[in-house]
């Protein structure tokens, strides 16, 4: 592929994806892990360090973004579920990155098939059932947090194998464990995001394979600016899609090229 196509290609791909993820609350990484495997031919492993890369950009961004409409003020009340959540979710990202640097591509690109099916499926659920807050999970605050950590733990798991902000499960774990509102629930997640891929970050740059942000430096520069002006767009345009649908929709092309992409793990 000619280099100024591949700019061209990956800034749309990345605008694109972006702009999805932003009219419904994500950061997108989900999609792109997919496209950077399938289209742009990289390993597995090398795919999921580009992808954390570009995640940690955009949800720094979106984080930011997000601060107009969510005070700081807000996010300090409530740093308790974040720290609840953090307590599982740093020694998860930790944990997975590690083995994901000496397991076999052929196992990596199973369980990632698995991981990205199964978020598939989640967004599935969420379009139809919608997620509400009806009051806290557990009324014990030791149950509660002994939740969050379990909770953490298994996103900081997803989130240092996919290379995504964990946003997908996040959300509906803030929601419905300690009843928040989804608006604060998605600027919290954020806050969670970000430590938790920095740990996995740093665990990935152990590998080999983190040569690979050296090599397609210019096609992370690239699908990075993309998703961020995506992102962007795709907020702008929150309202004009029904959520609902949109998701839906998601879920299924997430589900289709998860299968599609990292079949060959059969």
């Amino acid at each position: 592929m000619p280099r100024i196509n591949r700019k061209i290609q990956s800034f749309t791909v990345g605008s694109l994806i972006g702009c999805l993820g932003g009219l419904i609350g994500l950061g997108g990484a989900e999609f792109r892990l997919p496209v950077l495997v399938g289209l742009f031919k990289l390993g597995t492993l090398e795919a999921v360090i580009l992808n954390k890369a570009m995640s940690l950009v955009v949800v720094s961004v979106a984080l930011l973004f997000r601060l107009k409409s969510i005070s700081l003020d807000s996010l300090v009340d409530h740093q308790g579920v974040v720290i609840n959540l953090l307590t599982g979710s740093l020694f998860g990202a930790w944990w997975a990155a590690g083995h994901a640097i000496t397991m076999s591509r052929a196992w990596l690109d199973r369980i990632i098939m698995i991981l990205l099916a199964g978020l598939a499926m989640l967004m599935l659920v969420e379009s139809t059932w919608g997620l509400h807050a009806d009051g806290a999970l557990f009324a014990n605050t030791a149950s509660q947090f002994a939740a969050g950590v379990a909770a953490g733990l298994l996103i900081g798991v997803v989130a240092a194998l996919l290379g995504v902000a964990g946003g997908e499960l996040l959300i509906p774990t803030i929601v419905l464990l300690y009843g928040l509102d989804v608006k604060l629930a998605g600027s919290l997640s954020l806050c969670v995001s970000l430590p938790t891929m920095v740990v996995g970050f740093a665990r990935y740059r152990q590998s080999d394979s983190f040569k690979v942000l050296r090599a397609e430096g210019s096609l992370l520069r690239w699908m990075s600016m993309g998703s961020i002006l995506g992102a962007a767009t795709g907020g702008l345009m929150l309202g004009l899609v029904p959520t609902g649908a949109l998701t839906f929709g998601l879920g299924v092309i997430l589900l289709i090229s998860a299968v599609k992409t990292f079949m060959h793990a059969k």
